[in-house]
């Protein structure tokens, strides 16, 4: 069962999201989920088996760009995860369903994600439910 999360659903989004996230901590996840989720402009979905959660996804509203889009606001793909014994059973696909269903609502004509460059399961992800590979970019930082 796919459903949308409430503000109590925050620190089971952190829990999900800390195992995709690694490097953030989870309090901070889950405080930032209690306002995502209080901000029109984006949404959090569960997928749950017998009322256990066992995934996640965050979408939002990009106003100022998005890569290869042509319009604004554009639905974003924040963050999707299924844990991995429920994986390749369409969960995943569910949840960018009620993303795309909510974006439309919300007036985009145009839905747009990432992943990293090494992140093949997220590229096939994205390229099998329909996204099309817009750009590629390896990003750099020094110290000054």
């Amino acid at each position: 069962m796919i459903r949308r999360a409430g503000k109590e659903d925050a620190d089971v989004l952190a829990a999900l999201a800390i195992r995709m996230w690694s490097e953030h901590d989870p309090d901070e996840l889950a405080e930032e989920f209690r306002e995502l989720i209080g901000n029109e402009e984006a949404v959090c979905f569960l997928g749950c088996v017998g009322g256990r959660p066992i995934a996640f996804a965050q979408c939002q509203l990009r106003h100022n760009y998005a890569e290869g889009t042509q319009s604004s606001p554009v639905g974003y793909l924040e963050g999707i995860f299924v844990t991995e014994e429920y994986r390749r059973k369409g969960y995943a696909s569910q949840l960018l369903a009620e993303c795309e269903k909510w974006a439309k609502e919300k007036g985009c004509a145009e839905f747009a994600g990432d992943c990293e460059l090494d992140n093949v399961d997220s590229l096939n992800f994205h390229l099998a439910t329909g996204f099309e590979e817009t750009n590629r970019i390896v990003c750099f930082k020094k110290k000054l």
